[in-house]
């Protein structure tokens, strides 16, 4: 078995029993005697969003690192999940404000969650050229929806 086989069995083992995960980027390659960047490939590609999980970071001291299990379970959040794969590295304006708009009416967002996205994606707010503008836009729908599908909040 590989070792980045063994790395993600071993978190998910962690996982098993708790939804959120914290550790130590620097403890973790010690014990399976690696260097850190083989746990950050490990992570980057076995503990994404579309794989159900969020991973936060922080460099420094030792690498702190939080593992989220995301609730893509239910009907909604499936929904939720369904929508992240299909989002692509861009979206325009008016394809997120449907987006958006689809969310609201299928009571995954609130009133208030919409309009704060919506304002978030506006032309205006995201104030680059494009291409640009519309990767910014779905890289900030793709961390919403993850944010929304949280297990630990």
């Amino acid at each position: 078995m590989s070792l980045a086989k063994r790395i993600e069995e071993y978190l998910k083992s962690l996982l098993a029993n708790d939804n959120t995960l914290e550790l130590q980027r620097n403890e973790l390659a010690e014990f399976f005697k690696c260097v850190p960047s083989q746990i950050n490939y490990v992570l980057g590609t076995r503990f994404t969003p579309t794989q159900g999980y969020l991973v936060e970071s922080r460099r420094g001291g030792g690498g702190y690192l939080r593992i989220v299990k995301l609730t893509w379970l239910d009907e909604k959040e499936s929904s939720l999940q369904e929508v992240y794969r299909n989002l692509g590295l861009s979206i325009d304006q008016w394809e997120a404000e449907g987006l958006l708009q689809r969310l609201w009416e299928e009571d995954i967002l609130t009133l208030r969650e919409y309009h704060i996205l919506k304002a978030a994606i506006q032309r205006d707010t995201i104030a680059i050229n494009l291409p640009e503008r519309d990767i910014v836009r779905a890289k900030i729908l793709q961390a919403a929806l993850a944010a929304i599908s949280r297990i630990d909040l």
